[in-house]
């Protein structure tokens, strides 16, 4: 990492001549036909990005690491605490399965722009299928595996797919989770008929295929002869990821393949400040946009060695189980979401497994996915002893969009802020007029138009949908959809949903606000708060928390010193008294909470259960913990 500070420079330049800024970081993929465009305005003020360009997103993934001599160099390392099991794949290694597993595709058909579904856990057959599919030129979509059949129903209908690979089972904390009779039943209630599917069996339990449309893998691969790759437009689909959507329809954000690779190339080195060679961690799952970015397609863009790990935070076996990846794989840059730190803080608050036995040569830890509270970067910041930054992007973004770059030698941080803007990137903070706000309003934070590369370029079949929700409510800009404001120094602090915005006898108050007055008690591991309904107020704030391991003071203790917080930093106006302890907080498996289900449960109404829930019994403690607070008004 650089050790002056380049990026108020770097920025300036992004905006002043943003054509040769990306062109220039185009030169760090190869092409087969270089750009001589950076990108061509669209009516609807959206870009294509290198519209004169072609590559293979998998080449320069994989096979030019090979020819640049670096074969023998481990690119992806795969470490599964459930099986106790490490497999290291070398850059030559991955040139072989990914060419057979693209040969496998293109047997069964699979040719440029067909659409292959991946349902599949945590193993490095899931990372061969992604780059096989950019190889061919296929449009993947990843779906998490596990997901519910009737979710994964929709998405196989909208994806219409060529094939669906699969596997015979996943594996969680005591319990395997079998794949194929969830699959089985999502093709029995979608339309599209879909002609293969690739099942891997895993030696944990064996799947029962269905003969004439199962296919089981290793055999499949074992008659499969290596393809090459396909050159492929920059403007052409590279994946579909789906997001949920508020019709209850998922969107399918479309990716396109020269902007993403070039936005993820320069992203490691600038941002994270990772070259090549070097190990980056991101503990997610491919089934989410990290996982997509950063597991598979940025780590191996540039030529590091990326690692992939079937396992929790905490329970496998222990809260050390991430310092343990860190050490053993010389991990440099770590990248997880905040609630895994909090997880990890809430059974080992002081930070023994760190102590024991250290993390390594390990530089950074970036955090996204959900707000940092500043309680829980202090802590990592303390125990680890290296910086500690929270940054944010979303699925539609495909890369980070607010950062503190390392890489170009920034150092300064701000507790409960997501950073400032990434080159290519311009914030405004909006009222509900669509007026400019000044700096520490809150208020709806948008992105000028155009994105820079690597964002989304549509949804999948739903061109007017992505207009209306993302670039009508406010023209000339991308919509966010979340709430914040920008201090006086140019950082930009997010602080919740916009749908978390809360009017309390007409004072507009941030859920996440309260909750980082909250999370600062020293007895909370972590917490929610949602505006309910109230008869007088309108709404009034409520709260939940979650009170770490060690923590043996009677729970009412800490809910009146918890309200005692609120009120005297925010002050009556908040009219915060209703905090309730739980077990858990429901979430999402990459780790938000769920606020707008906790809403509907303390509204007294039945919540839609999202797909994504990672553990459904926690909406039990939750509506246990909300009995408690039976009593309030509304």
């Amino acid at each position: 990492m650089t050790t002056s500070n380049l990026y108020p420079s770097t920025y300036a330049h992004s905006l002043t001549d943003p054509s040769g800024f990306w062109l220039q970081a185009a030169r760090l993929l190869d092409w087969t036909k270089p750009p001589q465009t950076a990108f061509a305005r669209q009516a609807n003020g959206m870009a294509d990005w290198f519209p004169d360009g072609e590559l293979n997103v998998c080449d320069n993934a994989v096979d030019r690491h090979v020819r640049a001599g670096h074969g023998a160099r481990p690119a992806l390392i795969h470490d599964s605490a459930m099986t106790g099991t490490v497999r290291t794949i070398t850059y030559a290694e991955m040139q072989d399965q990914v060419a057979r597993t693209a040969g496998m595709l293109a047997d069964l058909g699979v040719t440029k722009g067909d659409r292959v579904l991946i349902y599949m856990p945590m193993v490095p057959e899931a990372v061969f299928a992604m780059l096989a599919c950019a190889r061919l030129g296929a449009i993947h979509s990843v779906v998490f595996g596990g997901f519910a059949s009737a979710e994964l129903a929709k998405r196989v209908d909208d994806a219409t797919p060529k094939v669906i690979m699969s596997a015979s089972c996943g594996l969680e904390p005591n319990r395997v989770l079998a794949y194929k009779p969830l699959l089985d039943e999502a093709l029995r209630l979608s339309s599209h008929q879909v002609p293969h599917c690739l099942i891997l069996q895993r030696p944990q339990l064996a799947a029962e295929l269905l003969p004439g449309r199962d296919l089981d893998w290793h055999n499949a691969f074992a008659q499969a002869a290596p393809a090459p790759c396909v050159p492929l437009a920059a403007t052409d689909p590279l994946y579909i990821l789906y997001t949920s959507g508020t019709t209850g329809i998922p969107k399918g954000v479309v990716h396109d393949s020269g902007g993403y690779a070039v936005a993820l190339a320069w992203s490691l080195p600038n941002i994270y400040g990772v070259q090549p060679g070097e190990t980056f961690w991101a503990a997610s799952d491919i089934g989410w946009a990290v996982g997509h970015s950063y597991i598979t397609y940025g780590p191996l863009l540039l030529g590091c060695t990326s690692v992939m790990y079937e396992g929790k935070p905490v329970g496998t076996p222990d809260p050390g189980a991430f310092w343990r990846v860190i050490r053993q794989h010389r991990v440099s840059v770590f990248f997880t979401a905040p609630t895994a730190i909090r997880a990890i803080k809430r059974e080992d608050p002081e930070g023994k497994f760190i102590a024991e036995s250290g993390i390594g040569g390990l530089r950074a830890l970036f955090l996204a996915g959900e707000r940092a509270d500043p309680d829980t970067v202090q802590w990592a910041q303390t125990r680890l002893g290296v910086p500690v930054v929270d940054h944010w992007w979303q699925t539609e973004l495909g890369w980070p969009a607010l950062a503190v770059c390392l890489g170009l030698g920034a150092r300064e941080t701000r507790l409960g802020s997501a950073g400032m803007p990434i080159p290519g990137y311009r914030f405004v903070v909006l009222d509900s007029a669509g007026q400019k706000l000044p700096p520490g309003e809150t208020g709806a934070i948008v992105i000028e138009l155009p994105l820079a590369p690597g964002a989304l370029t549509t949804l999948w079949q739903r061109p007017e949908h992505f207009v209306s929700a993302y670039l009508t409510t406010n023209p000339g800009y991308y919509t966010t959809g979340d709430a914040g404001f920008t201090d006086d120094d140019g950082f930009l602090h997010i602080m919740s949903r916009m749908d978390d915005i809360i009017n309390v006898a007409g004072h507009r108050l941030s859920t996440g606000g309260i909750e980082q007055i909250i999370a600062a008690h020293p007895d909370v591991a972590e917490c929610a708060v949602v505006g309910a309904a109230d008869a007088l107020k309108g709404m009034i704030p409520v709260g939940l928390i979650v009170l770490k391991a060690n923590v043996t003071r009677p729970p009412q203790d800490v809910c009146r010193e918890v309200v005692e917080r609120v009120r005297n930093e925010l002050g009556p106006v908040a009219a915060f008294k209703y905090v309730a302890v739980t077990s858990q907080l429901p979430k999402t498996r990459s780790g938000k909470i769920l606020r707008a289900t906790i809403r509907a449960i303390a509204d007294g109404q039945t919540p839609t259960i999202p797909a994504t829930i990672e553990e459904p019994r926690a909406l039990d403690a939750v509506r246990a913990a909300l009995a408690t607070l039976a009593g309030r008004e509304g």
